[in-house]
């Protein structure tokens, strides 16, 4: 841990920061400011799990979306009753994560990270509050604004008489077929900026959705069987979206479909609520006493997880990997050490402690829900450009040469924290 000291060089602020997770990494993320208000609190998909470092009490808990690596483990704050606060989407995803956690964990004999009732007391604690809407977090005036991730995410504002803070959260500034862009953000003294793509741009849209329909095509014309990994959060509603347009009826499996249910309930925080309700019932859902039923001939399967990590995709790869007629479609960011990452770099995938070597074609179609490298540089800008004093890189596998850009670039004071660091401010 490295405590870093800044006030000498930043102006009329006082905000103290403590990194406990997703710092130099994808996962885990969890900041704390003040000591009592703590943005996101997420976990890592690991054998075992990994968790934010340290041990926290904050008063508020504000979470910026329904992903794992955000909202993983806020159940296991319930011991001391924070206020928490996130949209109503976010909400309900996080609720059905903690659940789905809990089953995995016992499935695989781990330690639960919390129990039921901490869950249950999660829902009673969270206030759901929607974009634009202002609240009251420690002291803080906090506002959630649209981050065009997935369906409820947001980028975090917070403000009071020692200074404003930005956090981005998950951020993505492009159209896509489930959501919007990002909206327009404030500028903060302090912004806390998301790297996940910091270095890469993404291929072109409307290029990217046809290179994708046209693989699938080949792989099913030529006999083979076209898996489909997609995070069930956002991923697998985009991928079945796209299908849609393109006339194809897929096979959809795994929790993916449990989101499509729930983002029903949510038709504003949609792009077009219509259109993804017609994909989905365009689209053939699968059962586990289904799943052998469609591997009798050639289809396209749409299956969680995103990065080969569980979940149903283990079942169809199984039949698949050794056959060279058959794609893997990975259709975003495969973390370090996930099946996902080992399936790309080395083409095998590990299922219940044996390498497995893998003879089907396995491409990556980038769907990816966050904004690259030149996006991510605009926004930046115009942070400092309006006069941002610090620049925190967190969430991506090259914070350090995200800051180092900025440093350089724009003049402006820019840090990588580590896990378990601090900055005083």
């Amino acid at each position: 841990m490295v405590s870093i000291y800044l006030w000498k060089y930043l102006e009329a602020i006082h905000i103290n920061l403590r990194f406990l997770g997703g710092c130099g990494e994808v996962g885990r993320s969890a900041i704390l400011i003040d000591d009592n208000v703590l943005l996101d609190y997420g976990m890592k998909p690991a054998e075992p799990p990994l968790y934010p470092v340290g041990g926290v009490r904050p008063d508020s808990v504000i979470i910026s979306h329904g992903h794992l690596d955000h909202c993983g483990v806020v159940p296991n704050l319930m011991d001391i009753k924070p206020d928490i606060f996130m949209t109503p989407v976010t909400k309900d995803l996080a609720s059905l994560l903690a659940r789905d956690t809990m089953k995995i964990a016992r499935a695989k004999g781990q330690v639960l990270p919390f129990i039921i009732e901490d869950v249950r007391d999660f829902e009673l604690h969270t206030y759901s509050i929607d974009y634009g809407t202002g609240f009251d977090a420690s002291g803080y005036e906090g506002m959630l604004y649209d981050a065009g991730h997935i369906p409820g995410s947001s980028s975090i504002y917070l403000e009071n008489k020692s200074g404003s803070l930005l956090y981005t959260g998950d951020i993505d500034t492009r159209d896509t077929n489930l959501l919007g862009p990002a909206e327009n953000l404030p500028v903060a003294d302090i912004a806390i900026v998301e790297s996940t793509y910091f270095g890469t741009e993404h291929t072109v849209r409307s290029k990217l959705e046809r290179d994708f329909i046209d693989s699938i095509k080949e792989t099913v014309d030529g006999g083979g069987w076209a898996i489909i990994p997609a995070f069930a959060i956002g991923r697998t509603q985009e991928v079945v979206m796209i299908l849609e347009k393109y006339g194809i009826r897929p096979y959809v499996d795994g929790m993916g479909v449990d989101v499509y249910k729930l983002l029903k309930k949510h038709p504003s925080y949609l792009k077009d609520p219509g259109r993804l309700d017609k994909a989905f019932k365009d689209a053939f859902r699968v059962d586990p006493r289904g799943r052998s039923r469609i591997m009798d001939e050639p289809c396209v399967i749409v299956t969680t997880a995103g990065m080969l990590s569980g979940g149903p995709v283990l079942y169809y790869l199984r039949h698949i990997h050794d056959d060279p007629r058959s794609k893997i479609l990975l259709t975003g960011y495969q973390v370090e050490g996930t099946n996902g990452r080992m399936a790309l770099e080395r083409g095998y995938y590990e299922n219940r402690g044996r390498s497995v070597q893998i003879s089907a074609q396995i491409e990556l179609y980038d769907f990816s829900a966050h904004s690259a490298d030149s996006s991510l540089k605009e926004l930046v800008t115009q942070q400092v450009d309006g006069g941002c004093q610090l620049v925190v890189c967190v969430h991506g596998d090259n914070t350090e040469g995200f800051a180092s850009w900025i440093s350089q670039n724009l003049e402006v004071n820019a840090v990588s924290p580590v896990n378990g660091d601090q900055i005083y401010i």
